[in-house]
């Protein structure tokens, strides 16, 4: 009887501290806690340069695609 009352109240705990985490991270701003980074902070120049990430994630796909397409046997292993 004592362990069930012991796993039910670990339990309610728990449920408790997820509850709050989940309506505490809800208020986090993301883009105000990005610019208080400094200038060079990696995160902050991924969170501006998204689009120029995708353009050059296309760019080398259709490089690789390419280099597949003119050597039929690199898909062999």
């Amino acid at each position: 009887m004592k362990k069930l009352v012991f796993v039910g109240t670990a339990v309610a705990g728990a449920a408790f501290l997820a509850a709050h985490a989940r309506r505490a991270a809800s208020g986090i701003d993301f883009g105000r806690m990005v610019e208080r980074m400094p200038e060079n902070a990696p995160p902050k120049w991924m969170f501006r340069n998204i689009s120029a990430i995708r353009e050059n994630t296309e760019r080398i796909l259709q490089m690789l695609e390419g280099e597949r397409a003119r050597d039929p046997e690199s898909g062999r292993t």
